[in-house]
């Protein structure tokens, strides 16, 4: 109990060490803040008037796409903040002193994780002056969470896993590209049948499609159909398990090898 509550100490410690980061970094406020709320204008404003959904406005379809790619975009800045710590030494030193070396990375997770909360709060707020109106109910807004938590959780881990492998901070980017572009390869912002059929297959069956799909449904208030949300809980909580296990791994032999 003793070594679990000093591993918690020790996270929030890390944690807090890149919150302040990010407060002063205007590149990460930009991306993280300005980003996504110019994002989901941009969408409704060029695309609102021109693509038709049936049975809601494309402002309330769309919503739930811009909150995972804003989610992959701020997996990059995730990625590049620790890919500099471990290139710039100060993991190394981190490690000599007496903690556990995961609470280095749990502390950038844990971040990451209040960001995306943040992001996600902005992209909603702004998102009611173009045109969104949700009808979720008290459940359907504990669904929408819950999906919004598991894919910023599995995001978050993918950034760490990128962060780690790269040799750069503009590796950790590029690296994590794949993250904010597979919100658009979905059913994110038009539906998955009226995509090319080449993409029709890959659009169905990604992690993205069922996670969109489940959260648009309950903030329209419509009623949870498990055929999505086992799928999207499923696919959260692979992933989740993948990256953090590789990313453990990596770590330590990046360590070993540093």
């Amino acid at each position: 109990m003793k070594h679990q509550i000093r591993n918690l100490s020790d996270t929030a410690v890390m944690a807090k060490r890149c919150l302040l980061l990010s407060k002063r970094n205007p590149d990460t406020f930009f991306a993280s803040i300005l980003l996504p709320a110019l994002m989901m204008l941009l969408f409704v404003s060029l695309f609102g008037n021109l693509i038709t959904v049936e049975g809601t406005s494309y402002a309330n379809y769309i919503v739930p796409g811009v909150l995972l790619q804003c989610i992959g975009q701020c997996s990059s800045t995730t990625a590049i903040m620790l890919n500099k710590d471990i290139t710039s030494g100060i993991i190394r030193r981190f490690c000599t002193l007496p903690v556990r070396n995961s609470s280095v990375l749990n502390g950038h997770i844990l971040e990451a994780f209040v960001r995306n909360l943040v992001t996600s709060s902005v992209v909603l707020l702004v998102a009611v002056p173009a045109g969104f109106r949700p009808s979720a109910s008290l459940t359907g807004w504990c669904v929408v969470f819950l999906l919004l938590a598991s894919t910023i959780l599995a995001m978050s881990w993918l950034a760490i896993l990128t962060g780690v492998a790269a040799n750069s901070a503009e590796g950790a980017s590029a690296l994590s590209s794949l993250a904010i572009i597979l919100p658009y390869l979905s059913s994110g912002f038009v539906p998955a049948e009226t995509l090319p059929a080449i993409l029709q297959p890959f659009a169905k069956y990604q992690p993205m499609t069922p996670i969109i799909d489940t959260m648009r449904n309950a903030l329209l208030g419509k009623p949870l159909e498990m055929h999505t949300f086992l799928p999207a809980v499923s696919w959260c909580a692979v992933l989740t398990a993948l990256f953090c296990t590789a990313s453990l791994v990596l770590f330590r032999k990046r360590l070993k090898r540093e």
